[in-house]
C-alpha cells in the first residue's frame, strides 16, 4: 500500500456520479476521468502523514497524494530534528500552542512506539551583556507559553555544564530534545496504512475548481509535469472529488492555495518566501564538545546557527539564512529547489560559532545538507504565525490550507493533526 502510484490510483477510478455531471463544463473537464473520495491529504511530509493518520483513526477513508516518489523528501527530512519546547513564539499564537501541545504528544508517542529520541535539553546563550535583556524576554515568553522547567543560569554555571561553551548567561530548557524524523514518519505512516490510508506517490495536484459547491482537484502524473516548461499548459489526467482536502504541501502550499479556484480575494497571503539554511558537520574531533543543544539568540529569518546533536552524538551546526527567489510553480510543486551546500559558506559559520564555541578549529567544518523553510514573511519582516485556513476564511467548502508551516512544524505535527480533526472534521 505504501508504494501506491498514480497508475494504481487511476486504475481505481469510479464512474462519475450523475449529480456531478454539468453540461456547461469545459470539454476537458467532461472528458477527464473523475474519482469520488472521502478525504485527500496533499503532501506526505511529517505534517501530512500525521494528519492522514489522525483522520484514519477517526474512521475516515484517506488518500494521501504526494508529488515525489516517496514520503518526507522536503522540509521534513532537511531540518535540525529538534523537539522544541515552545519558547520563541508569541503567547496565544498557533506556533506557541501547537508546539507546546505537540511536544507533549510527540514525546509520549515516541516512547509508546519505540521511535528513537532523547530529551537532552538546550542552552540558549547570551555571549555579550547587551544580549541579556533578549534572553530575559525569552524566559518570560516561555513561561507564559507554559514551557516547563525553564531556568536562567549565570555564565559560569552554564560553562560548568558545558566546558567548551563561552557565555555570560544562559537559559536552560530541559524539555527540549531530538528525534529521528525518518523513524517518526515511518511509524506514523505505518499506522495510517494499517487504517486503510492509500498513498499515491509521483502524483501532483496542479489546481482545482468548484462545481456544485464541491471542490474538484486537478491531478497529473509528476513525470508529465516535469516535461512541461514554464507558462505551458499542464494537462490534467484525473479529477478527484473529495469531501475534505488538506493542503499540506509545505514549500508549495501557498502557490497551490492560489491555484484552487474560488478563494475569497485577499485572504491568501500575497507572497511566499523561501529561506535556505545550510548545515555543516564537525570533523577532526575525537569527542563531541557538547552534550546539550546550544543556541544563540534568534536572528532575522531564523533562530541562529546553533549546535545540534544527532542520536549518535554527532555534532552539526546550522542553519544559516539565505533568501532565495525565482521559483516557478512547476519547480515549486516538484521540489526542484537547490539544496547544494557550497563549501565557501563555512567562512560565515566560523565567526558565528566562535561567539559561543571559541575553540572551534580551522578546517573542522564539513558541508552537511541544506533545507528550505516555507515562510510567509521575508527579510527584515517580523515572523508570522502558522496559517490554518478553513472554509470560513477562504470560502472553499471542505478545503483546509496549511500555510507557512516551518519550525516548529516537526514538533507540532501531531498537534496540528489533532487541531484539524477537532476543528474541521464533520
Amino acid at each position: 500500500m505504501w508504494k501506491s502510484s498514480f497508475r494504481v490510483l487511476k486504475n481505481s477510478i469510479k464512474p462519475r456520479p450523475k449529480h456531478l455531471q454539468r453540461t456547461n463544463l469545459s470539454t476537458q473537464f467532461q472528458k477527464t476521468p473523475t474519482e469520488v473520495v472521502d478525504c485527500v491529504v496533499i503532501g506526505a511530509g511529517v505534517v501530512g502523514i500525521a494528519v492522514a493518520r489522525e483522520l484514519a483513526l477517526k474512521g475516515r477513508d484517506v488518500l494521501v497524494v504526494e508529488s515525489a516518489s516517496t514520503f518526507g523528501t522536503g522540509t521534513s527530512s532537511r531540518n535540525s530534528e529538534v523537539i522544541h519546547a515552545g519558547i520563541y513564539y508569541p503567547p496565544g499564537s498557533l506556533k506557541a500552542n501547537l508546539c507546546v501541545r505537540g511536544r507533549k504528544i510527540l514525546y509520549k508517542y515516541c516512547s509508546d512506539h519505540g521511535v528513537p529520541h532523547k530529551q537532552i535539553g538546550k542552552l540558549i546563550v547570551a555571549t555579550t551583556l547587551t544580549e541579556i535583556p533578549k534572553l530575559t524576554n525569552l524566559l518570560e515568553r516561555g513561561i507564559e507559553n507554559g514551557v516547563e522547567g525553564l531556568r536562567m543560569m549565570e555564565g559560569f554555571e552554564a560553562m560548568q555544564m558545558e566546558p567548551e561553551l563561552q557565555c555570560v548567561k544562559a537559559l536552560l530548557s530541559p524539555c527540549t530534545g531530538i528525534v529521528d524524523s525518518h523513524s517518526l514518519m515511518v511509524s506514523l505512516l505505518g499506522e495510517a496504512d494499517n487504517y486503510r490510508t492509500t498513498f499515491s506517490y509521483n502524483t501532483t495536484v496542479i489546481g482545482g475548481h468548484i462545481q456544485d459547491n464541491i471542490i474538484h482537484l486537478h491531478i497529473c502524473e509528476s513525470k508529465d509535469l516535469e516535461k512541461c516548461v514554464e507558462n505551458s499548459a499542464v494537462q490534467m489526467q484525473l479529477i478527484l472529488v473529495p469531501k475534505l482536502v488538506i493542503n499540506s504541501t509545505g514549500l508549495s502550499a501557498l502557490r497551490l492555495a492560489k491555484g484552487l479556484c474560488g478563494t475569497h480575494h485577499g485572504v491568501i497571503p500575497e507572497s511566499s518566501y523561501y529561506a535556505r539554511g545550510c548545515y555543516f558537520t564537525l570533523s577532526k574531533t575525537r569527542m563531541a564538545p557538547f552534550r546539550h543543544l546550544i543556541y544563540p539568540l534568534p536572528e532575522d529569518g531564523g533562530i541562529g546557527v546553533h549546535v545540534t546533536l544527532d542520536l549518535d552524538g554527532n555534532i552539526k551546526f546550522g542553519p544559516d539564512v539565505e533568501w532565495i527567489e525565482g521559483m516557478d510553480d512547476i519547480s515549486s510543486f516538484l521540489n526542484k529547489f537547490d539544496y547544494t551546500v557550497h563549501g565557501d559558506r563555512k567562512k560565515r559559520f566560523y565567526p558565528e560559532i566562535r561567539k559561543y564555541y571559541p575553540n572551534l578549529k580551522d578546517g573542522s567544518l564539513e558541508p552537511g545538507y541544506a533545507g528550505i523553510r516555507p515562510k510567509l514573511s521575508g527579510p527584515k519582516q517580523p515572523p508570522t504565525d502558522f496559517v490554518i485556513q478553513g472554509e470560513n476564511v477562504h470560502g472553499v467548502p471542505g478545503l483546509v490550507n496549511l500555510l507557512g508551516i516551518e519550525s516548529p512544524g516537526l514538533t507540532s505535527s501531531m498537534a496540528i493533526a489533532e487541531y484539524i480533526v477537532s476543528k474541521f472534521l464533520r
